[in-house]
């Protein structure tokens, strides 16, 4: 099941982005999945599925919004290693 979520964005955007609405709005899902990605709030899977995007394809376009595909840090991985005696 799925929800219909409108969003009321000025005419003008559009010509702003040099995008037709169609383009405004994918870009808009992809963005927010992003973003909800980057925060926790969404896995890979469920982010991919909001944008639209097979899990591969969300990985790609992450880079594009500058998104790491990790949701640990460097810092974080190097701790639990240290920390699991591995």
């Amino acid at each position: 099941m799925s929800q219909l979520v409108q969003i009321e964005v000025p005419d003008d955007v559009a010509m702003a982005m040099q995008k037709d609405p169609s383009e405004v709005a994918k870009e808009m899902r992809l963005a927010a999945a992003a973003k909800w990605y980057e925060m926790g709030m969404l896995s890979q899977e469920k982010a991919a599925e909001v944008a639209g995007l097979s899990r591969a394809a969300f990985l790609y376009e992450l880079a594009r919004f500058g998104v790491s595909p990790f949701q640990e840090t460097a810092s974080e991985i190097l701790e639990a290693v240290k920390t699991s005696g591995a």
